[in-house]
């Protein structure tokens, strides 16, 4: 079965900055599909270059089978873009933000009503559906701008970090809604910088400095850690980040909050590891051992300590 998505050795560079490089990879039909990676990854390039936006310099890119060079008008028809920045109109009534994307998609007028009805259910906007826009919580937005994207029922949506500065609460409402959409069988794909909502994806391509690091299910890539991940805490704990660095045979200290991440080579235990840090710093220790997480495997990629997958 053809892929929904298919990327073929694209690339594409801003004069001397190169924003991807030799990318490829497939999303399928009914796919929660995420490119999980830091600003500066590639993956604005890479989504505006998809829904037809700018030009690649060179490789294959289609939706749906279309070419996106030669295809533009289909490509927009089929596909609901959300760009990180999506443009509602503030004094425009959360009724009337819908009612101008359903013509400016040209949505039959005796569908309408059913469109948005289904939209406001999803969504729970109905009982504000006279609120202006602009009056709207950042949460409550986002939900909008998702209903405009999808008002003439895209087969496609393609999502630019929707939930950038979006309180927890709404984070999570709006990732329900993209379960629901995806159990309805459109065809998604989402980039985030929060490897959380990595998670919440079929499969993830991670991507740094315009390369895919690893593709795959999230748990196949946190499988990609081979080596040990012992968490610690204690008193000042990570202003001595520098000096545990320093522990014969450790391969990587990092912070999470008030918390060390350290990463051994299998064969050392908790009570080594304990030891060690005693005769460094001669303060007791809270340590365990953890599962890595998706954090732990991307920054043992980007440093090179992980192979990468596919």
């Amino acid at each position: 079965m053809q892929p929904v998505i298919s990327i073929i050795n694209f690339s594409k560079s801003f004069g001397k900055n190169i924003a991807v490089k030799n990318l490829s990879l497939d999303v399928e039909k009914g796919e929660l599909f995420g490119l999980i990676g830091p600003d500066g990854a590639g993956k604005t390039t890479t989504i505006r270059t998809l829904v037809t936006l700018i030009s690649p310099d060179s490789g294959e890119l289609s939706v749906t089978g279309l070419n996106v060079s030669k295809s533009v008008r289909e490509i927009r028809s089929i596909t609901g873009y959300m760009p990180q920045r999506f443009s509602l109109y503030p004094d425009l009534s959360v009724s009337q933000n819908l009612n101008f994307f359903a013509n400016l998609f040209e949505v039959p007028k005796k569908e309408m009503a059913e469109r948005k009805k289904r939209l406001f259910k999803f969504s729970n906007l109905e009982p504000f559906s006279e609120r202006l826009a602009g009056q709207l919580s950042g949460g409550m937005k986002q939900k909008l701008a998702l209903s405009c994207t999808l008002i003439h029922n895209p087969v496609v949506l393609i999502l630019d970090e929707p939930t950038t500065g979006v309180d927890p609460v709404s984070r999570s409402e709006f990732w329900e809604i993209l379960q629901e959409l995806k159990k309805e069988g459109v065809t998604i794909l989402v980039s985030t910088p929060y490897m959380d909502e990595a998670l919440l994806c079929d499969r993830i391509a991670i991507m740094h400095e315009g390369s895919v690091l690893a593709i795959g299910k999230p748990e196949k890539i946190t499988g990609l850690m081979h080596n040990h991940i012992y968490k610690i805490t204690g008193h000042n704990l990570v202003l001595q980040s520098n000096r545990i660095a320093q522990i014969p045979g450790i391969i990587s200290v990092q912070s999470f909050g008030d918390s060390l991440h350290l990463t051994f080579p299998p064969g050392f235990s908790s009570e080594d590891i304990r030891s060690k840090i005693y005769d460094l710093l001669g303060q007791q220790l809270n340590i365990e051992r953890i599962a890595p997480s998706l954090e732990d495997v991307f920054i043992g990629l980007i440093e090179g300590k992980i192979g990468h997958g596919n």
